[in-house]
């Protein structure tokens, strides 16, 4: 009889345990699995780096804070150091992992694995806002304006405001790669499409210490204005030799000189960092909030960062900006699953993606625009700033929606 009521006491505590255990573990919510693959180290890690540091950051306030209640994310990020091989792996892996969500970082990368997005119907943001992302794609999702939006955007700016006899006359200044000749087509088409623009030569850069012969090329031949679209230290290069040449314009499309203007890439902390006073008068579109703007949203952006330990470089940078966009992106179509009683998985979180507009459009305290996407657009945030440097710091001085890419897209 006492083994009996033993066996039974035995049992039953087990059963007790079981329960206690099962409660516990929901009582710990969900866990939703993110993976995100980018150049931390290697080509680009000077984007990348502060980048993935957005992204890190990002999803720790989620968990520390319970937007998602008991429920939490865990994104895993690995360096692929900018090669398309490991990049693959890396997706290959998470995709076994059972992620529910990706982020991608590179133009090579998400165009090389555009088709595996595809037939694994993963949503994805990359970090490469190239045009042609767009292209025979159904799940990628670019956060903010693309490549050729802020090279078109610049273009018509440069239109707008020329002062000058005639139409202005225009370089590109661009990468020598698949990022750097995007916008470059999308420029041209501009162009053809009614942009009174002259576009007199594009130049692919090399690694060039000094620009004084393609300098001197371009004022011969009567160019006025250069766009660029590339990273910032050619441009920083590039500005410094027009110093020293004293062909830099000391104001917009003054006659005779240069006027510099970028996109994205081509600016930021880290463009003044590198040219110094030659950055003086440099124009720049982006989609990001500059912390050298002092409103609540910046604020935002420089509290993450302390919480989290981050050194003024990464809280200052529009990369560490951009990395906190990617991760608020799907952390907002998770919030919206949820409110609408879904199970957090790839097809509903990519209804939820393409539902997110109107009402359920999505407000960040890192871009100067809301996040915007529908079944035919998936473009983020469509307004871009342009900033100018005026005492080494960038100052916002007016927001542009570019016409002609709108006009492009709507002929497609």
């Amino acid at each position: 009889m006492k083994s009996k009521k033993s066996l039974l006491l035995t049992a039953l505590l087990v059963f007790v345990m079981m329960v206690a255990f099962t409660a516990s573990v929901n009582a710990g919510g969900k866990v939703y699995k993110l993976g995100f693959s980018g150049a931390i180290t290697g080509p680009t890690s000077d984007a990348g780096n502060p980048l993935s540091k957005g992204i890190e950051d990002w999803f720790k306030y989620v968990n520390d804070n319970k937007l998602l209640g008991d429920d939490k994310i865990e994104c895993t990020i690995r360096d692929d150091q900018y090669k398309t091989n490991i990049t693959k792996r890396n997706f290959e892996e998470y995709l076994d992992d059972g992620i529910v969500f990706y982020l991608n970082y590179s133009t090579g990368s998400t165009l090389g694995l555009k088709q595996d997005f595809e037939e694994e119907k993963m949503p994805t943001v990359p970090s490469s806002y190239h045009e042609g992302n767009l292209v025979d794609s159904d799940y990628i999702f670019i956060p903010v304006a693309t490549y050729s939006e802020n090279m078109v955007a610049l273009a018509e700016y440069v239109v707008k405001n020329h002062k000058g006899g005639g139409v202005p006359k225009v370089a590109l200044f661009i990468h020598p790669s698949a990022f750097g000749r995007g916008p470059v087509d999308d420029t041209k088409k501009a162009v053809a499409a009614g942009l009174k623009m002259e576009i007199i030569e594009v130049v692919e850069h090399g690694k060039d210490l000094d620009n004084s012969a393609m300098l001197q090329r371009l004022k011969s031949k009567g160019v006025q204005y250069v766009i660029s679209h590339t990273v910032q230290s050619p441009v920083a290069t590039m500005l410094k030799d027009a110093v020293r040449l004293n062909v830099k314009a000391g104001s917009f499309g003054e006659e005779g000189k240069l006027t510099f203007l970028g996109a994205h890439y081509t600016g930021g902390s880290d463009l003044i960092a590198l040219a110094g006073d030659a950055a003086d008068g440099y124009l720049w579109t982006c989609s990001y909030n500059l912390t050298y703007e002092d409103n609540d949203k910046t604020k935002k952006q420089l509290e993450l960062a302390k919480k989290y330990g981050r050194d003024d470089k990464a809280a200052n940078s529009h990369n560490y900006a951009a990395g906190i966009l990617q991760a608020q992106i799907p952390t907002q179509a998770i919030i919206l699953a949820k409110a609408a009683g879904l199970e957090v998985n790839p097809a509903n979180l990519y209804k939820m993606m393409n539902e997110m507009n109107g009402s359920k459009a999505y407000d960040s305290f890192a871009a100067v625009g809301p996040v915007t996407y529908s079944k035919d657009d998936h473009v983020g945030v469509d307004l871009v700033n342009i900033y100018k440097v005026e005492g080494n710091k960038f100052k916002a001085i007016s927001s542009i929606e570019s016409e002609y890419m709108k006009k492009l897209r709507a002929a497609q």
